[in-house]
């Protein structure tokens, strides 16, 4: 699902609160789903092992802060329903304010795409501000507490029933037993929690994992303050090699290279732009050439597969514990999909909660989260499979809707229309099925003379 599928959220739904929650782990899937459940829970504590500092710096618990980060539209227009005035607070806090249709161009199928008629607002800034932000926001909520430093150790679960009933945890050095109607587990990829449920005589979800072998490095260049260029050029087979260029807070770009099947990306400065020049394109080296680096640091993040966690299709799970954001699902990098996804996914919550049933609750959430993680796989897996060295479990009809999409990318290099139907898919405001309307369908496969 996307923003057109998923219903907006409305508060006036939960008219009472009642009982504990704990969330563990505070990225923004984490602050996401506390901001949703102080609506529903007395009292919500946000457990985090790193330091939460006030200033937009990457922490440790997030070694891919430092890279290039999209806010689609649908995460942006859940964020501002969540915390109102969010998007102009980004850009109070330096942020830019761009135009898709202008501002930011995409090269892809050995071409660019071309702008479409109207206008697409997109908000630009570094992870480490639009979580800055987020946790600001939700430190104001009157019954939401967050605890940094402190180290989750397990779940705590009753006996002879196996349910969760809060967590135990330390902080300087002492353990405490934190106890919850419900704990959310948003620790991303590195989650206990499908390792932990055999130990409770729960089943183990099946994991569906599909390789890409990506590296991203990225550089911080100098930018003028009223420069708005941004740019993306896609990896398209036999070329593993694309690269990102946004404009972030401070008067910088955020120039994130990268590359799919062990073609890497280097962090030596001179190699850096050499890899740039290496582009199909000379935007990223021209923007070196005129402005130069910032520094000599060139950070570097590896991301090894696509990974699904299939938590809807157990048929026992236990009650007072749920997991979200990259828990479930974490995608190709590329694709910037994931602050979107937990902002929809954390709606679906909010509906899941509004049904003011209190049980299985998990396993209704995991079934709207799957909804939402649907559209997002579809894109990001269906992309990587253009390349014969990705491997894992192909969604059925990949091959087929590949060959459409690449006719459709070509028709967006001169077609304004199918460029904006394209462009609005991608920001995950229309379904992928979206494209296959016969408004678009006759678009793509018409004649070309």
């Amino acid at each position: 699902m996307t923003l057109a599928s998923v219903r907006e959220y409305d508060p006036g739904q939960i008219t009472r609160k009642a009982g504990d929650a704990v969330v563990v782990g505070a990225g923004m899937a984490g602050l996401l789903s506390a901001r949703v459940l102080a609506d529903s829970f007395e009292q919500v504590t946000l457990v985090e092992k790193d330091s939460l500092p006030d200033a937009p710096v990457t922490r440790n618990g997030i070694p891919q802060g430092n890279h290039i980060h999209n806010l689609h539209e649908a995460g942006r227009k859940t964020l501002d329903d969540l915390f109102p005035g969010f998007s102009e607070e980004v850009r109070a806090a330096g942020g830019t304010k761009i135009d898709l249709n202008s501002d930011f161009r995409v090269y892809i199928e050995d071409g660019y795409q071309t702008h479409g008629p109207s206008q697409i607002p997109m908000y630009c800034a570094s992870r480490p501000l639009f979580e800055l932000i987020t946790r600001q926001r939700v430190s104001e909520i009157d019954n939401v507490t967050l605890r940094e430093n402190c180290q989750f150790i397990e779940y705590l679960v009753g006996q002879p029933r196996p349910e969760v009933e809060g967590v135990l945890i330390r902080q300087d050095g002492h353990e405490e037993a934190v106890a919850a109607d419900l704990v959310v587990d948003a620790t991303g990829r590195t989650s206990r929690t499908p390792n932990s449920l055999p130990e409770h005589g729960y089943p183990t979800p099946e994991v569906d994992e599909v390789h890409v072998d990506i590296a991203y490095s990225t550089a911080i260049v100098n930018r003028p303050e009223d420069a708005k260029r941004t740019r993306l050029t896609l990896p398209n087979p036999p070329r593993k090699r694309g690269a990102g260029l946004f404009p972030v807070e401070n008067e910088r770009w955020l120039m994130t290279l990268f590359g799919v099947h062990g073609d890497h990306p280097p962090t030596d400065p001179g190699e850096f732009q050499q890899f740039a020049a290496s582009l199909p394109v000379d935007d990223f080296q021209e923007v070196i050439d005129e402005h130069g680096l910032e520094s000599d640091t060139i950070q570097h993040y590896p991301f090894p597969s696509n990974k699904r966690v299939r938590y809807e299709d157990l048929d026992r799970f236990p009650e007072g514990l749920l997991v979200i954001g990259d828990g479930i699902a974490s995608f190709n990098p590329i694709y910037g999909q994931g602050m979107s996804v937990a902002a929809l996914e954390a709606v679906q919550l909010h509906h899941s909660l509004a049904a003011r049933r209190n049980d299985d609750l998990a396993q209704r959430f995991f079934q709207r989260a799957t909804n939402v993680v649907d559209d997002a796989w579809m894109l990001a897996v269906g992309s990587d499979f253009q390349f014969e060295q990705t491997s894992g479990p192909k969604p059925t009809g990949t091959d087929i809707v590949n060959k459409y999409f690449s006719r459709l990318l070509r028709t967006a290099q001169t077609d304004g229309k199918v460029a904006d139907a394209f462009h609005r898919v991608i920001i995950m405001e229309k379904r992928p099925t979206s494209l296959f309307r016969p408004s678009v369908l006759w678009r793509v496969l018409r004649p070309r003379i």
